[in-house]
Order: C-alpha cells, then sequence, then structure tokens
C-alpha cells in the first residue's frame, strides 16, 4: 500500500512509504513570497501532493495530523491549517485516495512512548530510529507513517480512553410543574 504520511502547515512535513517498503520523506516550505498572488501557496501544496502521488504511481492513503487545538496567540497559524485541511481533503476526493485523521496525542505516543512529547522529543526518536529529519515537520510526517504503516498492517488498533462521566446534579424541578400538582 502506498501511504502518503503529512504533517500539514506552512511548513508541511511528508513521508511516503511505497509498498515495496521504501520511504522518501522531506519537509517542504509553503511561505507565500512577497511577489505571490493570495492563492499561490495552494496551488504550490497541490501541485506537491500531486508530484509525490504521481512519485508511485497511486495513493492508496493519506494519513494526517488532525490538529484541534491551536494555542494563544496562533490566530494565523489555525486559519493556514484549516485552509491546507480544506485543500489536502479536496485533493484526497478529486483523486479518490483515503484521506484519515491521526490526533496529536496518539501520534507522540504511538513514536515516543508520551502522548505530549516535545518537538525535540520527536526529532530525537526519529534520529533514534536512523532517520535525519530536517526539522520538526519531517520528524512528525515520519512518525505519522509509523502509526499508518501499524494501523494498516493491523498491528495496532486505536482506541480511546472512555472519558469519566461526572455524576449528575440532582436538579429542581421547574416551578410551573409544582403548580400542576
Amino acid at each position: 500500500m502506498n501511504i502518503l504520511a503529512i504533517d500539514i502547515g506552512t511548513t508541511t512535513g511528508w513521508a511516503l512509504g511505497t509498498r515495496d517498503g521504501e520511504i522518501k520523506s522531506g519537509s517542504k516550505s509553503f511561505a507565500p513570497s512577497r511577489t505571490d498572488g493570495p492563492g499561490q501557496r495552494w496551488l504550490k501544496f497541490r501541485a506537491h501532493l500531486t508530484e509525490l502521488g504521481r512519485s508511485v504511481g497511486e495513493l492508496q492513503a493519506v494519513y494526517y495530523e488532525d490538529v484541534r487545538r491551536h494555542g494563544p496567540g496562533q490566530v494565523l497559524a489555525a486559519h493556514a491549517y484549516g485552509g491546507f485541511l480544506a485543500h489536502l481533503q479536496h485533493w484526497c476526493e478529486m483523486n479518490h485516495v483515503q484521506c484519515i485523521p491521526l490526533g496529536v496525542g496518539q501520534i507522540k505516543k504511538s513514536w515516543t512512548g508520551k502522548g505530549n512529547a516535545k518537538k525535540d522529543a520527536m526529532i530525537a526518536e526519529a534520529i533514534r530510529r536512523g532517520y535525519k529529519p530536517v526539522d520538526d515537520n519531517h520528524a512528525d510526517a515520519l512518525a505519522i507513517l509509523d502509526l499508518a504503516r501499524a494501523l494498516e498492517s493491523g498491528q495496532v488498533e486505536l482506541t480511546s480512553k472512555p472519558k469519566k462521566k461526572k455524576p449528575a446534579k440532582p436538579r429542581k424541578a421547574p416551578s410551573f410543574f409544582a403548580a400542576a400538582a
């Protein structure tokens, strides 16, 4: 199975795992230049996806880091992420490729054993596994690919912890019920 693992953002990490076990990976910046029109980053991103897909003939799945929260002061990053995600999902639909989200904590835990691992820990683990990541985005993409392959082979199943429910507080009936009795 040919799988693209991608850590989307202005600097996008990517790892392409082929059915014969080969891995190509890297990091690419989609930061707009001063002369770029407002849509240039999206055109370049889509061209990159197409180039990666064509390099293996056909992709069966794209796994990506599903970021649900951005920290304070990260409004622009959140907007950019949403744009990249929309274009990724559209590209996958147009090319009949499964688009599969993986939670940030799931990726980090499967790679380092800690769901809240920092960037340097993700890079260190990539190096420990014999890779030469150019940045944290590249390391994240390698981690996503590793988890995607484990999921596809059935070695791992994603499970979420059941949330503990707080006991319900007793409520008083609204006063209009008391008047009817």
